[in-house]
């Protein structure tokens, strides 16, 4: 597995256990209550729990609608946290770790977990789907930002066949780098990076790396 890791570094276990406790904190003192409190909002926006459930067309269409939707809003809300007083302040928590693994995907500031999540249940919000397709929507939210977060990039990652996917390595690289130059904001598809040219850093990187150059420049502004 080690060759597939992106960093050769690795989080001591005090680190690890450091992030699964405030997990649990987060989970039950910030995300539950949001959840409870959420529930009746998207009811009265038309969710329903009833029979007939969707067809698998409408079921795809809302979510194609939603990982869309989703970058636009996720992309914007990232690069205001990179300003230089909410990174300070708020964002930094996440960034704690500079070698991200599985778990840091949902470890950051409660003010950030309230203000990014807004990204992931916007469409939902305003579409009022069935409950059945809000749960997909999440379980597949939930596992490309674990997957984004992972360290490794295998043969397998969808970013070697899905275009403008992001995954493992593009975030990683975000995370590598002093917040003002990190770039790469976006969350599931890289289409909002590409389109302001925040992953040029990114793309140069990628480009070196495939004639066989390694860019130890970026190391240095750690």
């Amino acid at each position: 597995m080690s060759k597939y890791k992106i960093q050769a570094k690795n989080n001591t276990p005090a680190a690890q256990e450091k992030c699964i406790v405030r997990l649990l904190l987060y989970h039950f003192g910030v995300n539950l209550p949001v959840m409870v409190f959420s529930y009746p909002v998207f009811r009265y926006m038309g969710m329903r729990s009833s029979f007939p459930l969707p067809s698998w067309k409408v079921v795809l269409i809302q979510i194609i609608f939603y990982f869309i939707l989703e970058d636009f809003i996720f992309y914007w809300g990232h690069r205001i946290l990179h300003t230089k007083w909410l990174y300070k302040h708020v964002h930094s928590v996440h960034h704690e770790y500079a070698t991200p693994f599985g778990l840091t995907s949902e470890y950051a500031h409660p003010a950030e977990i309230l203000f990014l999540g807004f990204a992931t249940i916007f469409g939902p919000a305003i579409t009022g789907p069935h409950l059945i397709t809000l749960w997909l929507w999440m379980v597949l939210r939930v596992l490309e930002t674990v997957e984004a977060h992972c360290g490794y990039h295998f043969p397998w990652s969808l970013s070697n066949f899905l275009p403008l996917y992001g995954g493992a390595d593009f975030h990683d690289y975000h995370h590598r780098l002093l917040y003002t130059k990190s770039g790469n904001y976006s969350s599931t598809f890289t289409y909002m990076d590409r389109i302001f040219g925040t992953d040029i850093g990114y793309r140069k990187l990628k480009a070196l790396k495939s004639i066989g150059v390694e860019d130890n420049s970026e190391q240095k502004k750690q």
